[in-house]
């Protein structure tokens, strides 16, 4: 090997420590900086850096591409610890039995299904509804309308509340509210009666009263 040739080995082996250097150097800062932004934990940083690093000096792969490749990991991680953090939060349930003792409930549910019972059977003499009917049995109201669908009311004692079923508006869930006097579904703030005589008026084309 002559001169010219180790001088120009000398050469390629310079190049390729500064490379090296560089990718090592950039790739400090910039997973350095990761942290703040995404709020990542320092060991889950320190170990890819460490990757980092230690490839540097046994390749001379594009700093981009290594910085690429770790910054996707980082991110991936960071989705995964967000939506695990995400599925834990939220409101705490709340305990409705020390809120509504179940002797009061039932007393307050049960003078609803009667009351929503009476009224909605006189509504079905003045309405002309083919399959119109009203049964209430087994603490459930069920109230059919022919091809418009039915309706169904039910106590929930654990949860203290009356959930209803309709054809127009889905599944809800009713509270009592103490101070409004009513049963309310805290999603939508409507009221049982109201939401009841906006949808009967709706489906059978005469107005009703419950409330």
């Amino acid at each position: 090997m002559n001169k010219t040739e180790r001088e120009r080995e000398r050469e390629r082996g310079d190049d390729c420590f500064r490379n090296r250097t560089a990718m090592a150097s950039t790739a400090s800062r910039f997973l350095r900086k990761l942290p703040r932004s995404l709020k990542l934990p320092q060991t889950l940083v320190r170990s890819n850096l460490t990757r980092v690093l230690s490839s540097s000096t046994q390749q001379t792969t594009e700093p981009s591409d290594s910085l690429r490749r770790i910054g996707s990991r980082l991110l991936r991680h960071d989705s995964i610890a967000t939506r695990s953090f995400s599925s834990q939060e939220g409101p705490a349930p709340i305990d409705y039995s020390s809120i509504l003792q179940e002797d009061e409930f039932h007393k307050l549910a049960n003078v609803t299904m009667n009351h929503l019972l009476e009224k909605i059977e006189d509504y079905g003499d003045n309405v002309q509804i083919d399959g119109f009917d009203i049964d209430y049995g087994n603490e459930v109201l069920t109230l059919k309308l022919g091809s418009l669908g039915t309706y169904v009311l039910n106590k929930q004692t654990p949860n203290r509340q009356i959930w209803m079923s309709s054809p127009v508006s889905g599944p809800s869930r009713f509270d009592w509210d103490r101070e409004a006097n009513a049963w309310i579904y805290r999603r939508t703030e409507a009221k049982l009666h109201k939401l009841l005589e906006e949808e009967l008026e709706s489906l059978c084309g005469e107005p009703i009263q419950l409330s």
